[in-house]
């Protein structure tokens, strides 16, 4: 029985074997084979002109302002815990100094007998402590959660700290300067995350600590050249490969041609059909 088995089985190793040679040798014939996440072959023809582009996000450092409804809720929950909520030592130590008063203003109270009993230790009592902790709170200012000059500079990364931001960068497109996310062309021998890496690190005056979020693109933006030049250039079209990356580690500084903008932002500065494309991946984190 294991006979007739072990035949079937090489027959049909042996077709597949076959099949993925000749695929393999239709494909070199006419396109080399791209990975996402592997090692790229020599040469990609075809055409299509590949691009890397990095999608970085600074997330949102504080939380966001509550509304009506989360406030009212917050306010009933504190409420709910107050009520159920024991004594801290703070408050038994009010009771304790309170219970002390009354029997130093009682008649048959016994100097001797509470002096003894204090005598290792040193008495504060809650109210100095009260008092040295409403001193200490006149000291400490909060910062303002909006800062209008700071919020409007949109070249800086520490603007509204409550939403987050996307990291936009002015290139040369043609003849036309444009603000897009960090691109730069394929190069043979890199996967496409490689290159999306790259086209963050040649930006001009970027220093960023990012941390890239997979090695598979999160969205594609494709268009045709127009027929003038794609007679010259000998390709088609452009296809751009988004990955996602956020911010890590400290804020970076200003750097020159890059912004930092809020979702609500984008259309200020991007086209509408390239907008269409990145808006879907943005994380509202």
């Amino acid at each position: 029985m294991s006979a007739p088995t072990v035949r079937m089985a090489g027959r049909c190793f042996y077709q597949l074997y076959k099949l993925s040679n000749s695929a393999g040798r239709t494909a070199a014939g006419k396109t080399g084979i791209r990975l996402f996440s592997g090692a790229l072959v020599e040469h990609a023809a075809g055409p299509w002109r590949l691009l890397g582009a990095a999608c970085v996000q600074r997330l949102a450092v504080i939380s966001e302002d509550q509304r009506p409804l989360e406030a009212r809720f917050s306010e009933l929950m504190h409420q709910m815990e107050l009520e159920r909520s024991l004594m801290s030592d703070h408050e038994l130590r009010l009771l304790d100094d309170k219970e002390r008063l009354r029997r130093r203003q009682a008649v048959d109270y016994d100097s001797e007998e509470e002096e003894e009993a204090d005598r290792d230790q040193d008495i504060v009592l809650t109210q100095d402590l009260e008092d040295a902790w409403e001193q200490r709170l006149k000291l400490f200012a909060t910062q303002p959660r909006t800062r209008g000059e700071v919020d409007a500079r949109v070249e800086r990364s520490d603007r509204w700290l409550a939403e987050p931001l996307l990291l936009l960068t002015q290139q040369e497109v043609g003849p036309e300067r444009l603000w897009l996310l960090p691109q730069t062309p394929w190069e043979g021998g890199e996967t496409l995350k490689t290159t999306a890496q790259r086209a963050l690190s040649s930006t001009p005056g970027l220093d960023l600590q990012t941390v890239f979020l997979g090695s598979a693109p999160c969205g594609l933006y494709k268009y045709r050249l127009p027929r003038s030049v794609r007679g010259s250039e000998g390709v088609t079209g452009v296809k751009v490969f988004f990955f996602k990356a956020v911010l890590r580690g400290p804020l970076p500084p200003p750097a020159p041609s890059s912004l930092w903008v809020r979702k609500s932002e984008l259309k200020d500065y991007l086209k509408p059909s390239y907008l269409d494309k990145i808006r879907p991946f943005l994380l509202d984190l």
